[in-house]
This record gives C-alpha cells, sequence and structure tokens, in this order.
C-alpha cells in the first residue's frame, strides 16, 4: 500500500506541478466511458443465477482518461471502476477500482522514452502484443520501461530500435483498496528492429523487421508448476524451464499494386497448458502467416493463409482462458457485422490450426459494389487438397479435419444523398463441440440472408432497415431478426428490433428478444439507454472470443471527450 500511495504521489503530484507552473501554456485533454446494467431476471431465456439477477440488480463499469502535455513531456492517467460488474467473469459479480493505467512519455531528439503502462505489439503481434479490448476484459499493458531509438536520417530510410521490459499489468484485486493495478510476477523482455525503404517515385517499397521476446518465471509461479507436473504419471512428467524465447521476422513489400506481407515465428520449449488433454506439456512453437494483396481502381482481392502450431504465449501456463496473454494471432474469418453473420465466430486455435481467407471487392462504378469472401480453418492433420474443391454446403460429413468455412457474397447499391440498400448471403460450417467446449455437439450449419436499406428523407433526416433470416437445424435452431432505426442529425437515433427463434430445435420454444434503444449526441457527449433481452451465445473480437450469458435488463452508456 506504501509504494501505490508513493507511486501515485509521485504522479499527480508531478502533473500538478508543471500544470501550475505553466498556467495556459499545457495542454489538458480527457475521455469518460461509463456502462450500466439494470438487471431483470428471465429464467425463460436463463438470465438468472448470477449474483446481478439474484440479489446486486445492478452493475456497471467506468474508465475515465486523464491526459496532459507540457513542453515535450506527456502525462497520462486512467481510473478504472468495476461495481457488481460481470465483464470479468460472465456469471460472476466483481468489484474493483483504482488507476488502471499511467505513463510518462518524452521524446529527446532521436530517443523516446515511456515509463509507467503502455501498450505497444511487433510485427503483427504474433510473439508480443499489448492492448486493451475492454468487452472482452482484456487490459496486458506492460507496466515498465521502453525505449525507442531513431537509427538512420529520415533521407537514408528509416530504421528504428525498440526494447522494453517490465511486468504485465493484472486486474485489481477484488474487494482490496488497490491504489494501482497490480501486475503478474514474470518479468517480460523484448527487442525489435524496424524499417523502411523505397525507391523516389514510392512504387517499390519494403518494411522488414525482427522482433525478439523473453520471458522469465518467478519462483512462485515454478513452484505451482512443479506441483501439479509431479501428478503426473512418469510417461508425462518433464522438467519446465524458466525462460522462454519467442523471435520473428516479417516483411511488407509493396510493388505497384501488389502489397505482400509475410511473417514467420518460433518459441522455444516451455510449459503449456494443452486444453484438449487437460494437461501441462513441455513444446516449441511455430506460426506462418502470409498476406498478398492486389488493389486498382475497381477491384481488389487479398488472400491471406496461416499456419499455427502450439503456439500460445503467456506470463504463465496456469493462467486460464484469455487471461494473462501476451500475444495476438491475426484471426482467419471475415470480421462480420450484422447481427445474425455474426452470431457464429471461430476463437483462434492457438494449439494447432490450418487456415486461409479469400477476399475479393469489385466497384464496376461509383455506386455499385460486390465482395465475395471465403474462410476455411482446419486442423493440421486436415487434406489441404480438399479446401479448393467446390463448397457442398449439403454434404452429410463436414470431417473432423474441419473446424471452421464460410463463404459470404454482398452487393451494396447507392444513390448518392438518397438511398442506399445493401443485401448479402452467407453460409458457415462451424465446430460448435471445439469452439464453445460442448461435448458431441453437432456441426453448426447456417444459411443467412439479409437486407439493409437506408433512406434520407434529408439531410438531417433518415431511416435504416434490417430484415435477417438464418437457417440452421442445430443449436437453437433457425432465427429472424427485424431492425429499424431512425435517425434526426445530429442529435437523436432511436432504434427498434426483435430476434426471434423462428424455427427452434427440440426441447426448445420459440422465444422474442426485443431490443428498443435511444442514443442522444451533443457535442462530445454520447448517452445511450435501451432495454435489451439477449441470446446467449459467442461475442469475439479479432478472434478473442468469450461466452456471454443472456441477458435481460436495461443498459445505460456514456461517452465523453473533453
Amino acid at each position: 500500500m506504501i509504494r501505490q500511495l508513493l507511486v501515485l504521489g509521485i504522479i499527480l503530484g508531478w502533473g500538478m506541478t508543471l500544470s501550475l507552473y505553466a498556467q495556459d501554456q499545457g495542454n489538458f485533454s480527457g475521455s469518460l466511458e461509463l456502462n450500466s446494467n439494470f438487471f431483470l431476471r428471465d429464467s425463460t431465456i436463463g438470465a438468472s443465477n448470477t449474483p446481478q439477477y439474484d440479489n446486486q440488480l445492478a452493475g456497471g463499469e467506468a474508465w475515465l482518461n486523464l491526459n496532459y502535455s507540457y513542453k515535450g513531456f506527456d502525462f497520462a492517467l486512467r481510473f478504472d471502476a468495476y461495481q457488481n460488474s460481470n465483464v470479468k467473469n460472465p456469471l460472476g459479480s466483481y468489484s474493483a477500482q483504482g488507476i488502471g493505467f499511467w505513463q510518462i512519455h518524452k521524446k529527446i531528439n532521436k530517443l523516446d522514452i515511456t515509463a509507467g503502462h503502455f501498450y505497444d505489439q511487433i510485427g503483427t503481434g504474433i510473439i508480443y502484443r499489448a492492448y486493451e479490448q475492454r468487452p472482452l476484459f482484456i487490459d496486458n499493458s506492460l507496466t515498465g520501461f521502453r525505449l525507442i531509438y531513431d537509427l538512420l536520417e529520415r533521407d537514408a530510410g528509416e530504421l528504428t530500435i525498440k526494447t522494453f521490459a517490465g511486468r504485465q499489468r493484472r486486474s485489481f484485486a477484488e474487494d482490496r483498496e488497490d491504489i494501482v493495478a497490480r501486475a503478474y510476477k514474470p518479468i517480460v523482455k523484448g527487442l525489435a528492429l524496424d524499417g523502411f525503404w523505397g525507391n523516389e517515385n514510392g512504387k517499390i517499397s519494403i518494411a522488414p523487421g525482427f522482433g525478439i521476446v523473453n520471458r522469465t518465471l518467478d519462483e512462485g509461479t515454478m513452484n505451482l508448476i512443479v506441483s501439479e507436473i509431479n501428478t503426473y504419471a512418469p510417461e508425462d512428467a518433464f522438467v519446465p524451464k524458466y525462460n522462454v524465447y519467442a523471435a520473428t521476422l516479417y516483411n511488407t513489400l509493396t510493388a505497384g499494386n501488389f502489397t505482400w506481407y509475410a511473417e514467420g515465428a518460433f518459441k522455444s520449449h516451455e510449459t503449456i497448458n494443452n486444453p484438449f488433454i487437460g494437461k501441462l506439456v513441455d513444446e516449441s512453437g511455430y506460426v506462418t502467416y502470409t498476406s498478398l494483396g492486389y488493389s486498382q481502381k475497381g477491384f481488389s482481392v487479398t488472400g491471406e493463409y496461416k499456419r499455427t502450431e502450439n503456439f500460445t504465449l503467456k506470463t504463465s501456463p496456469l493462467e486460464p482462458g484469455i487471461l494473462g496473454n501476451m500475444h495476438f494471432l491475426p484471426p482467419m474469418n471475415p470480421q462480420n457485422t450484422y447481427r445474425l453473420t455474426a452470431r457464429y465466430n471461430p476463437a483462434t486455435q492457438e494449439i494447432g490450426e490450418n487456415a486461409f481467407l479469400l477476399d475479393i471487392n469489385v466497384s464496376p462504378k461509383r455506386t455499385l459494389n460486390f465482395n465475395l469472401s471465403y474462410s476455411n480453418i482446419s486442423r493440421l492433420n486436415s487434406n489441404m487438397a480438399k479446401v479448393f474443391l467446390p463448397y457442398r454446403y449439403y454434404q452429410d460429413d463436414f470431417g473432423d479435419d474441419y473446424l471452421f468455412r464460410e463463404m459470404h457474397l454482398s452487393a451494396r447499391y447507392r444513390k448518392p444523398k438518397k438511398f442506399s440498400i445493401v443485401g448479402g448471403f452467407q453460409i458457415q460450417e462451424y465446430n460448435q463441440e471445439v469452439y464453445e467446449e460442448k461435448p458431441n455437439a453437432p456441426i453448426v450449419k447456417t444459411i443467412v440472408e439479409y437486407v439493409d436499406f437506408l433512406y434520407k428523407f434529408n439531410k438531417k433526416l433518415s431511416l435504416r432497415v434490417e430484415a435477417q433470416y438464418m437457417y440452421t437445424k442445430q443449436d437453437y435452431g433457425s432465427w429472424l431478426f427485424g431492425l429499424a432505426e431512425l435517425s434526426i442529425s445530429p442529435h437523436w437515433i432511436f432504434t427498434v428490433s426483435d430476434m426471434y427463434n423462428v424455427s427452434p430445435t427440440s426441447g426448445r420454444s420459440a422465444k422474442h428478444y426485443p431490443t428498443a434503444s435511444v442514443v442522444y449526441n451533443y457535442k462530445a457527449n454520447r448517452f445511450s439507454l435501451a432495454y435489451v433481452k439477449q441470446v446467449e451465445g459467442i461475442v469475439c473480437t479479432g478472434g478473442i472470443c468469450r461466452y456471454e450469458p443472456a441477458f435481460s435488463g436495461v443498459r445505460f452508456g456514456v461517452t465523453s471527450a473533453f
């Protein structure tokens, strides 16, 4: 407690001293995000039997960001608060508050210095990525020091070296008076070189890079790992290592209309948790990832490929789920935005997957656009030759090799200043047993059709309507979704929608999941109020997923910038 108070006092004292000295010369800014949930029990949809529904009745989260700049110094401070929140554990309650982020930054000539918490990544993040994703309760900033130095002058190209060291941020201890967010005990160190060179006309360029990360376990974590291994049979036992090293080499090549990115990463032997066998194992790992794109006026095509084997990288292998993750693997499925097209999303499989994604955009004229995407994610032992055969949705045998497949075709037509219409068709195959850990669950096969129509009555008034239909014989069965949204610029947005289980599977009954919301915008402030009934499902962002239970109640939100 004394150490935390001292750190907080230094941060606030330094900032206040500079603020008083600078008077009006500094720059002060900030933002607020607040979410409040009011829980209304509805056991018919599964919105029950959690602390919020049983007795707390309300909960929420808030984040207040403060930024101050003066004479090249940048100070950042964020206060986090959770009250009876279900964002950490969807089936539990979490209450804690304190300083979740603080940072001091200064650039001196070619040297960039950061102390405190910071977000960063190497390459695409395969060996290291510190980032924040609040809906999934991800905030794995590093607490320590980072130095970045420009090695070359601008006219000779660009080459920077970056090094950092620290401990990964950990969430506040529940129901304790923490002043500053805690940190995991293992130490993380990293080094990266990034360059850029191009010819005079800019048509050809390269942006190579190299990075290496090391994580060293603490004595306490190692003792827990050893205790776990000692319970195994002799043939499953091994000697765990304190250190793990991960290295990556990457490059972006641009030549005219072509862009090619390639990255290869390797991780040394270390203790990892294999969820498919429920044990700790000693494995090395690797990832290969590449994307190739071509773009010209009215046409673009991008292909991506990724192969992953035993590439899980955590502060400790004992951390469950996504907690303690140090890295990020690029997702290989289309990032769908509509309610029913996004219902089934595949989580990135760190233990092993073979995946590719193809995306084609065609715009024969400015007002018309077509998009076709095809994604396939399979196990490492899959027969990739089968992937390129004609797509057969109605085949009886999806096969154990495959985890996820999607084909999505959409078209958009718009008449400027008057209306726009989007229509689409999606077919999916989704391994629910793997992605949602439901034993013996059948492969979910879906067909989704949708249309989205926006009509502008004038510069201020517009109406948008959506109609979506999902056909499936698995999981909950078929769905119908409708939405109407009235916008009165610049202040108001009114929305009503309903998701209806029109053809439920055996043992379920048809249910409505209505939502009604109003949003008010005023300058840099946004207020939202909604009545929501939401079916359970998996929420994913960038290949990182978590279970979201059914919800029934009222949601209130505020975002503000100043």
